[in-house]
């Protein structure tokens, strides 16, 4: 479409609200087309494509104009990213300006600055993958994101949602590892189709998808997603159940969690309760405590792995923030832990790239927690016949599996457990023949550890 003054002045002042990073950028660019709704539709897609490549490669584009002013950082923008001539932007760009720009060659930058990432986010990435791998990594952040969808397999399946989306012109394709997974190859409306409208089918990323494989419940039982937010992995999970048991789907925001019951009611999904939780040491919480089969915890993160959706958060997030979500993931994770029953499944989860939001936390917390067990993810896929070589951990990577950044930790509560409760030992041990219930006075020794039979009846 032919860029206007206006247009420019548009994208321009919408820019920079984004850049005071106040807000995520999603809600900035949302809240400023609220209030100026004479764009049309063609108008807000270029300044969101706009403002959006600006984020992803700020600080290459910072280079090429010679400037972080908002309407620099679109031009050079529009030269190097959208493809625009210095022709079509005659009379709308300073002629120097756009030499400068057109004569930047890449190459010729440090590393951060191709990779364009925050310089302590380059240096941690390349630290812990190498300077190769790392470039790889940021590279395959910087392309925009695909539109997944999810097929809702437990009413229709995906061939039926493949057919119907190819009959109204729409490309799509199966995903390589989600059995329920369809990508699209534009971006329509697609909120606005009727298989959205019926809830036959969900938007959601490939990776988070799988989640809920590795989750894998079963009709019938008790489940938790602890984090649910608006509810797209406790929907993937009722998916599974086919309607038969109980999912909890537990947030601290309830304005989140709202979104969740519509969101079901298209799904025509009756076994959610939404549960608004105070903070990680809720009551209602507590008293599910040992009871869940399956618990899923997609903790708060750093969601470094989403920088193709939104590339704002390189730039609000700083390593003291990294720092405090650390230390809250562990004290989440822990909270989660309490509700899972013997032989249950927790899972952890996050869409970071960094190891300490990830692998780290997973070691820490089976160090901290002897009655808990590391289960391979990629065993568990298997078993359900997801076709990925995942290893120990689920593993995803933009530049590799073509989802955003996952990670998955999935561990089982042992059957015989000591619990600790301040100077004593509660031991107990589930027999058929009914329960054993032994105290073990042990103020020594405060800590959490799994007990095998002979261990229950030697102390006993």
């Amino acid at each position: 479409m032919r860029v206007t003054a206006a247009l420019l002045g548009d994208a321009e002042a919408a820019l920079e609200e984004i850049l005071r990073f106040a807000a995520p950028a999603d809600q900035v660019l949302s809240q400023y087309f609220r209030r100026h709704r004479n764009l049309g539709q063609k108008e807000r897609a270029f300044v969101a494509e706009a403002t959006f490549g600006v984020l992803r490669r700020r600080r290459s584009l910072e280079v090429a104009a010679g400037s972080a002013a908002p309407r620099a950082l679109l031009c050079a923008a529009l030269l190097r990213l959208l493809g625009l001539s210095a022709r079509a932007l005659e009379g709308l760009v300073d002629e120097a300006l756009a030499q400068r720009i057109r004569a930047t060659r890449p190459d010729t930058l440090p590393d951060a600055v191709r990779a364009d990432l925050p310089d302590w986010l380059w240096e941690k990435l390349a630290a812990l993958y190498g300077r190769e791998e790392a470039m790889r990594i940021a590279q395959g952040l910087l392309n925009p994101a695909p539109l997944d969808l999810r097929a809702n397999i437990a009413r229709t399946t995906r061939q039926q949602v493949l057919e119907r989306l190819t009959y109204d012109g729409i490309e799509a394709a199966a995903t390589p590892y989600s059995p329920a997974g369809v990508r699209l190859k534009a971006k329509p409306a697609i909120n606005h189709h009727p298989l959205f409208r019926d809830g036959l089918i969900e938007v959601q990323d490939e990776g988070s998808q799988l989640l809920a494989w590795l989750v894998a419940p079963r009709r019938g039982e008790m489940v938790a997603d602890y984090c649910a937010g608006a509810g797209g992995k406790t929907l993937a999970l009722a998916m599974l159940m086919r309607g038969a048991g109980r999912i909890y789907a537990m947030d601290i925001s309830t304005k989140r969690l709202a979104a969740l019951s519509p969101r079901a009611a298209r799904a025509q999904v009756s076994n959610i309760h939404p549960l608004a939780l105070a903070g990680e040491n809720d009551p209602r919480a507590k008293r599910l405590a040992g009871k869940l089969d399956r618990v899923l915890v997609d903790a708060p993160c750093s969601g470094f792995g989403t920088l193709r959706r939104n590339p704002d958060l390189k730039w609000r997030h700083g390593p003291q923030a990294v720092a405090e979500l650390v230390e809250k993931q562990r004290r989440v994770l822990a909270a989660a832990a309490r509700l899972v029953k013997p032989r249950g499944r927790l899972v952890y989860a996050t869409c970071s790239v960094l190891r300490e939001e990830n692998e780290a936390i997973a070691d820490a917390f089976i160090s901290a927690h002897g009655d808990f067990t590391k289960i391979h993810a990629g065993s568990i896929l298997a078993a359900h016949k997801v076709e990925l070589d995942a290893g120990e951990h689920l593993r995803l990577w933009p530049h590799v599996h073509g989802t955003d950044g996952f990670f998955a930790a999935v561990f089982e509560r042992a059957f015989g457990v000591v619990y600790a409760r301040q100077k004593s030992l509660i031991i107990r041990k589930l027999c058929p023949s009914g329960g054993l219930h032994v105290q073990w006075r042990a103020p020594q020794k405060p800590f959490l550890k799994a007990l095998q039979v002979h261990d229950v009846l030697r102390l006993v």
